[in-house]
């Protein structure tokens, strides 16, 4: 799934943003984390339910929107079905060759219990809930869900609908083993009952350089009457140095591809052609940065991002989570500050398990403002996988299931931290 993931992309050039965080932006920094049991226990008390043999057992590109009845939704990439048995000595697995589809959501209640899944379907067969297509000569094109947001079903409109930005994608050959990147499309779905109305396409980058080509919404911010669309290249794939973007479009019209604004840099401001987008800065050096797939949380006055560290001097690759600040959602961005190297499920690590996907779920914060997404402990889910192929994560389902960490955040001692403390 979205393993792909796992791509560095190394953030680039360092802009100023055109908006300041205002006298409360003092910066912001995880001091702390703790496992959070309840939410890891909740998927997998799902995930292992037999009642009904057609719902989520396991996935990843891990997403949350808390909808206005107080529901969450959950978004899942790769998802496979099916049903999972229990194994002598503890421990569940699934068939070898289970069912599965590109994506799917998940359904939590108000009081945190995971109700249902939702699919699509064709002829009676079970299918992703953002079904996919072919290209003319017969290859894969599919949707994996990123960020999603609810906002007015147009701009003013008192109505209520969810959005939920999707990476199309189609299969290429090496190095593209998770797909060419193709386009940033939106679907609309009703409220309450979640059904899918339609998917619109906002951007399809023509880059003959599929490196540089920029998928949008691994994260979304509303803030201000606008929602902050985050996204990123894929120019590591080739070796090459791949960069951040950003857009902005007005709250109601994230679905009209005329109402996007890119940042074109200081000078450029935001511009309506996606092809002046100039890339925002995370980390210092080509050796610290970002992973496609970061996660972008307003904090008080201050923006947080959080992403798999992309390298550093420790040699520790991508098993840490890093985070940087920023004032705007244009940066500067500054950082990293260590967040935490994510616990993996008992007999990951020999297994050859990694983490990924950090993501924010600011709709869980706890602590003191906690109602308003501002809380000092932010709920922070990652993704875990295995690289040599499926059958240890249908050995053990542990291993391609989403977990939690609960972090505390507090100030930021520095405007230019960049020795990971």
């Amino acid at each position: 799934g979205l393993l792909a993931a796992l791509v560095v992309l190394v953030l680039l050039i360092s802009v100023p943003g055109d908006e300041d965080g205002g006298p409360g932006c003092a910066g912001v920094k995880a001091v702390g984390w703790q496992d959070e049991p309840d939410m890891t226990a909740e998927f997998e008390r799902y995930g292992n339910d037999n009642t009904r043999l057609d719902d989520w057992t396991g996935g990843d590109g891990t997403r949350s929107v808390r909808l206005p009845d107080g529901r969450t939704l959950w978004m899942s990439a790769d998802t496979f079905l099916d049903q999972v048995d229990e194994q002598l000595g503890g421990g569940r697995s699934r068939s070898t060759s289970p069912v599965w589809v590109r994506n799917a959501g998940l359904v939590m209640s108000a009081e945190g219990r995971i109700e249902r899944t939702l699919l699509g379907s064709n002829g009676g067969r079970h299918t992703a809930l953002f079904p996919g297509t072919a290209t003319s000569d017969g290859r894969e094109v599919w949707r994996w869900p990123v960020q999603a947001v609810v906002e007015p079903r147009s701009a003013g409109d008192d109505e209520r609908v969810v959005r939920v930005l999707l990476w199309q994608r189609e299969a290429g050959s090496p190095p593209w083993i998770f797909g060419v990147p193709r386009a940033t499309q939106v679907a609309t779905l009703s409220l309450p009952d979640l059904r899918v109305e339609d998917v619109s396409t906002v951007y399809r980058p023509t880059d003959d350089g599929l490196a540089r080509r920029v998928l949008y919404g691994t994260s979304a911010v509303t803030e201000g009457g606008w929602t902050y669309v985050f996204g990123a290249d894929e120019g590591s794939v080739s070796g090459k140095a791949s960069r951040a973007h950003v857009a902005r479009v007005p709250e109601g019209r994230l679905a009209e591809a005329d109402a996007w604004r890119y940042w074109a840099g200081k000078d450029g401001g935001w511009q309506a052609d996606p092809e002046d987008s100039e890339p925002i800065l995370v980390g210092k050096t080509e050796q610290r940065g970002a992973t496609g797939t970061y996660s972008v949380v307003r904090h008080g006055e201050s923006w947080l991002l959080l992403t798999m560290d992309a390298g550093g001097p420790d040699g520790k690759g991508m098993s840490d989570v890093t985070s940087y600040w920023s004032c705007s959602p244009t940066g500067p961005w500054h950082g990293p500050s260590a967040v935490a190297e994510p616990p993996l499920p008992e007999g990951g690590a020999l297994a050859g398990a990694v983490p990924y996907n950090p993501q924010g779920h600011a709709e869980f914060a706890s602590g003191a403002n906690s109602g308003a997404g501002e809380g000092t402990g932010l709920l922070m889910s990652y993704d875990v996988n295995v690289l040599s192929g499926t059958e240890a994560i249908h050995r053990d389902v542990a291993l391609y299931r989403p977990r939690f960490l609960r972090l505390e955040l507090g100030p930021s001692s520095a405007p230019s931290e960049d020795d990971g403390s």
